[in-house]
């Protein structure tokens, strides 16, 4: 496919500018960036998909409403404060959109709200009130980075990217930003991402898109088996591209899809590194599945199980783990025929052969496993189904980080 990764995020498209500020939130706040904005100077057309979880963010509900007619101008969002499971959730997510509306001169339902943060504590409104007037005015194309480190809760670092791509022989930009460090178990979308692209796409086929390009993206990171109530994935559309609009899922339809898969396991793999505490990027890849639903369910109990997870932290090259995690995961599959391996930039070792322990070098594993990038490598050798699955290592530190984390 004829693409390109290029620096920048959700301001490389035409049209879109943002920026991101301090506004504290937190009251114990007063450096760390967290109210983000991004605008498009036309309507654009838009989608978005949300968590399952059944507790959710009013901003959720909100951003539901106003995408029902598939349009959108801005985006609006904190972190520091979840908005969720409050009293007055609903009526400050309408507000937000409300003082976004009115400073960018806009419909209050074309913006889209989001919130991470705590869960069930009151979102203080005045902050958000100064935040944005601090930025009208303010957005620019430089602003977009700002607008990711806005974004971020427990994140060590920002997560954006860019993409160019030929759709109708029409050069198309694809930004997107995202954050997500705990309570990640993704089953929709994503924890909060946001997408632009300055590519000529109708709403009903943005929304199919992002279903498909989820799939074996952002919808296979894993990082500590919690689905969290906020996630949002966003997409906003400004046809300036000039492309013929995507309008069925043809030639054009396909190559969009594909970039977006592309951008979002980036993403993905960046989302997984960075979980909290985490001091390696897992990479699971299931082959030889029946199916490609089992290599996926097989893929995520792997990379979800607590006891694979914290052997990857002490470089313990234990297979049991592995097989028992293939075993409860509930998919169709004969555990005597697994292989297993894992690779880094050490090497790779195999210590399983169908389904049996075998013997190995523990000095060479341990090499292997030490690196922060570890590949787990699983050979079903029962049919053609392939998946990967990205997580990260369970350490100290993620306890203390949550033990920790209203504080």
């Amino acid at each position: 496919m004829d693409y390109k990764f290029i620096d920048g995020g959700v301001t490389a498209p035409q049209g879109f500018t943002a920026q991101g500020v301090c506004a504290s939130i937190k009251p114990s706040n007063t450096t760390k960036r967290d109210l983000a904005l991004i605008y498009c100077n036309t309507l654009c057309n838009s989608a978005a998909v949300f968590t399952k979880n059944l507790v959710k963010s009013d901003a959720i509900t909100v951003t539901q409403e106003h995408l029902e007619n598939g349009k959108a101008q801005a985006v609006i969002v904190n972190s520091g404060n979840a908005n969720t499971c409050n009293a007055d959730g609903y009526e400050k997510a309408q507000q937000m959109c409300a003082l976004t509306a009115r400073a960018l001169s806009v419909n209050e339902e074309d913006i889209i709200v989001a919130s991470t943060g705590v869960i069930g504590q009151m979102l203080p409104i005045e902050p958000v009130i100064k935040g944005i007037e601090m930025m009208k005015g303010n957005l620019t194309k430089e602003g977009g980075t700002n607008a990711a480190e806005a974004i971020m809760t427990t994140d060590t670092v920002k997560k954006e990217m860019a993409m160019e791509v030929t759709l109708d022989g029409k050069k198309v930009t694809i930004g997107v930003i995202a954050k997500g460090s705990g309570m990640i178990h993704i089953n929709m979308g994503t924890m909060l991402s946001f997408v632009t692209t300055d590519a000529a796409v109708s709403s009903q086929m943005l929304k199919e898109a992002l279903l498909e390009a989820v799939e074996d993206s952002y919808n296979m990171v894993s990082v500590d088996g919690d689905t969290s109530t906020n996630d949002t994935l966003a997409i906003l559309a400004s046809g300036k591209a000039g492309n013929k609009e995507i309008t069925e899922k043809n030639e054009d339809y396909k190559i969009f899809v594909s970039a977006l898969s592309e951008l979002f396991k980036v993403i993905a793999k960046k989302l997984a590194a960075d979980g909290e505490g985490a001091t390696k990027l897992l990479i699971c890849n299931v082959s030889g599945a029946k199916t490609k639903t089992d290599a996926k369910g097989i893929a995520k109990s792997i990379i979800g199980s607590s006891l694979v997870k914290a052997a990857m932290f002490g470089a313990d090259a234990n297979c049991g783990r592995i097989l028992c995690a293939i075993g409860y995961s509930g998919m169709n599959v004969d555990v005597k025929k697994a292989d297993v391996s894992y690779k880094s930039a050490k090497g790779e070792i195999e210590v399983c052969k169908d389904g049996l322990g075998i013997q190995f070098s523990e000095e060479i594993a341990k090499e292997i496993l030490l690196e922060k990038e570890i590949e787990i490598l699983v050979n079903l050798k029962d049919g053609n189904g392939q998946a990967e699955a990205y997580g990260c290592d369970l350490t100290y530190d993620y306890v203390k980080i949550n033990g920790d984390y209203r504080t």
